[in-house]
Order: C-alpha cells, then structure tokens, then sequence
C-alpha cells in the first residue's frame, strides 16, 4: 500500500484519523522490530512511507483543529495569537481604516474656515 493522501483524509473525521493513526503507529514500530532482527531490505523501505503516511495524517488532524478553532473565534474580539494573519510587522502595526479617517478638532475647524475652493476651467 503507498503513502496516504492527504485529499483523502480530509473527508475523514477526528475519530477514524485517529484510528488510522494508532494503526500507521503499530505498522511502524512492527517494521522497527523487524528492521532489529535483521529482515530484508524491500520490508525495510516501507518504513519511510509510514513516517510520512503519519506525518500526513497530523497534519490534516492540525489543519482540522485549527479549522475548527478559527470558527470558534470568528468575530470575536481578541484571536489567539496563532491563529492571527502573520503579514509583516509593519502591516501589522499600521492604522486601521477608522483611525485614518478620524480628524482632530483643530484640522476639523480648519476644513470649515477654508473650504476647498472650485475653480471652474474653460474647456
């Protein structure tokens, strides 16, 4: 059997990953036990693809709780800090749209005084 996909173990849910995984686990360590005896070598190969077929599966376990945690903490107001959008430290740090637009009173009175003027041009 070669490794597992990941587009299949999407569709699974927590419980059967979890099953397969106890199961990829007991593969692993039976090929070890082999691999300690001194068994042939096309036995030994299939260890990489477990690992691997492992490592899929914590991954799409990961993807899924982080899934799952991002609807628990949609709109509300702090986000753990995991589960932020990372961008860059700049962007982070930048003015939201609200704060840009806010005016201090004496930049208000100023758009009052002196209002843009029109000019009207010939064409």
């Amino acid at each position: 059997m070669p490794g597992v996909k990941a587009y299949t173990l999407r569709d699974k849910t927590k419980a059967d990953l979890e099953a397969q995984l106890v199961e990829l686990k007991q593969e692993l360590a039976s090929l070890k036990a082999q691999k300690a005896r001194g068994a042939s070598a096309s036995n030994l190969i299939r260890m990489h693809t477990v690992r691997k077929s492992i490592a899929c599966v914590l991954t799409v376990i990961n993807q899924q709780q982080r899934a799952q945690l991002r609807l628990f903490y949609k709109g509300k107001k702090y986000i753990p800090l995991d589960l932020r959008v990372k961008k860059t430290r700049a962007l982070r740090r930048q003015l939201t749209k609200h704060q840009k637009s806010l005016k201090t009173e004496k930049e208000k009175k100023k758009l009052i005084a002196f209002p843009q003027r029109k000019y009207a041009l010939r064409a």
